[in-house]
């Protein structure tokens, strides 16, 4: 890609267990794992997930959180409170993550309809939470 306008390039999320995280992400989510192989022959310090060509969701271990020192306090942001982090998909992706979040017996909100985002109103909107508590929304605007 040769534009150069922002984008968001990845999330670090802080997880107990990367290995079995990039698992949930990958078959309850649909979200393909990266460097997964490396992370677990210790060639790379932790796994992620794509989102898109562009974004990925990095899986951080947290007992690394300890030798971040890369800000003063950053350290202290493990176990930070995000709200949630949205993850906008077509209609029928929408449809396939939550059916496979509900055979997967993850517990998922109720639909929200016409919820403000970055598209303008999303059609239709839930919630479900990963396996360390993080709070992600899946959205779809057509």
């Amino acid at each position: 890609m040769t534009d150069n306008s922002p984008r968001l390039d990845h999330v670090v999320l802080w997880v107990r267990d990367p290995v079995a995280s990039a698992g949930f992400y990958e078959k309850a989510v649909g979200l393909a794992p990266v460097r997964l192989a490396e992370f677990s022959d210790g060639r790379a310090p932790f796994p992620s997930v794509r989102v898109n060509d562009e974004t990925i969701i990095d899986l951080m271990p947290l007992s690394t959180a300890r030798r971040m020192t890369v800000l003063p306090g950053a350290a202290d942001s493990a176990g930070h409170p995000v709200n949630h982090i949205c993850l906008s998909l077509t209609g029928d992706a929408f449809d396939a993550l939550r059916l496979r979040l509900q055979e997967g017996a993850v517990p998922v909100s109720d639909l929200a309809h016409d919820s403000f985002g970055a598209r303008g109103a999303a059609r239709r909107s839930f919630y479900f939470r990963d396996p360390d508590g993080n709070v992600f929304e899946a959205r779809h605007y057509d």
